[in-house]
């Protein structure tokens, strides 16, 4: 099977690196201003989330200086063995750098679900067409509702979940999961199924496997005749979403309520340029409204005078990678 192979043609072209690795750091607190300070030397923008657990995060970047902060944060002993995933972006994806700590590197709330004692079976790209194509299979998708929206894998069941903390709540109540011998998990990079791979072999749960490396491994290496995904994968980013090849999609970002939208939601009354969309015109305040009017107007005034404005930061995201 063929893989698709990134290279940066053009110098108006950003590399996009997004990673996670669990680890022990009980000096996450002391890295946080080293890691800013490297990144921002370089012209590297994004999020790095540190915890006691480990590190997760997407930076972007001119190709030559992120790999430079990458082989710098590899010199940690801890670090060394850390992958990550490449895409481009023909515009920075981020406005500023930011290195956070936080309790958990990806959100679950349960402390007993720990990838560093165990996890489900990795499934290489090539090899899950095979396994979510297995009439014995249960298909999970452990995304939020809005990401799996836009996109996901043929047959998959989408928990309807608004945010990770929902995921284990779900499985209680889940009848796919009483039916099949198999569960099949997926995300964006991965980091979000070692978790819950780890809750559900913590539940008795003997076949469970994830896709390694995630959706994004999974439509860079898999070609699109081949492919077994249906739509765009969101991404925490300026592009919102990615396709096959990992090429930038069709999807922008409602500035009202942060959900994708396509030309169908810009085409709805409900839409107002950088204030609301169909998702969430009725259920924002009319206060609300005024203020994210302004904040439009305050960003179009500084993009006529050339500047950027930094009222609308995307938000810190679930699952970075």
């Amino acid at each position: 099977m063929r893989s698709f192979a990134f290279r940066l043609p053009f110098m108006s072209q950003f590399l996009v690196a997004a990673l996670y690795k669990f680890v022990s750091l009980p000096d996450a607190a002391e890295l946080r201003a080293p890691m800013e300070e490297m990144a921002r030397a370089g012209g590297i923008k994004g999020t790095l989330l540190l915890a006691g657990e480990g590190i997760n995060g997407t930076l972007a970047g001119r190709a030559p200086q992120l790999r430079r902060f990458l082989s710098w944060l590899r010199e940690d002993p801890r670090f060394a063995d850390l992958e990550h995933k490449e895409s481009l972006a023909s515009e920075m994806p981020f406005r500023r750098m930011k290195v956070r700590l936080k309790k958990e590197i990806v959100t679950m709330g349960l402390p007993e679900a720990d990838p560093s004692r165990e996890v489900g079976t990795y499934v290489a790209p090539e090899d899950w067409n095979a396994l979510i194509s297995d009439p014995e299979t249960v298909v999970i998708d452990t995304r939020n509702a809005y990401e799996v929206a836009i996109g996901t894998f043929k047959g998959a069941i989408d928990p309807q979940t608004e945010s990770f903390r929902q995921f284990p709540e779900w499985t209680k109540e889940a009848d796919a999961l009483k039916e099949k011998r198999k569960v099949a998990m997926f995300c964006t990079g991965g980091i979000r199924c070692e978790k819950a791979t780890a809750f559900m072999k913590r539940q008795g749960f003997d076949e469970v496997y994830h896709l390694k490396g995630g959706i994004l491994k999974y439509l860079e290496t898999v070609p699109p005749e081949e492919s077994l995904w249906e739509g765009e994968c969101f991404v925490f980013d300026e592009r919102v979403a990615v396709g096959h090849g990992l090429e930038e999609g069709s999807y922008e970002l409602c500035r009202g309520c942060r959900h994708p939208i396509n030309a169908a939601d810009k085409a709805s009354p409900l839409f107002m340029e950088g204030v609301s969309c169909p998702h969430c015109h009725d259920r924002l305040s009319e206060e609300q409204k005024r203020r994210f009017a302004d904040r439009q107007k305050q960003m179009e005034l500084a993009e006529k005078r050339g500047v950027v404005h930094l009222g609308d930061q995307p938000g810190t995201p679930d699952e970075a990678p």
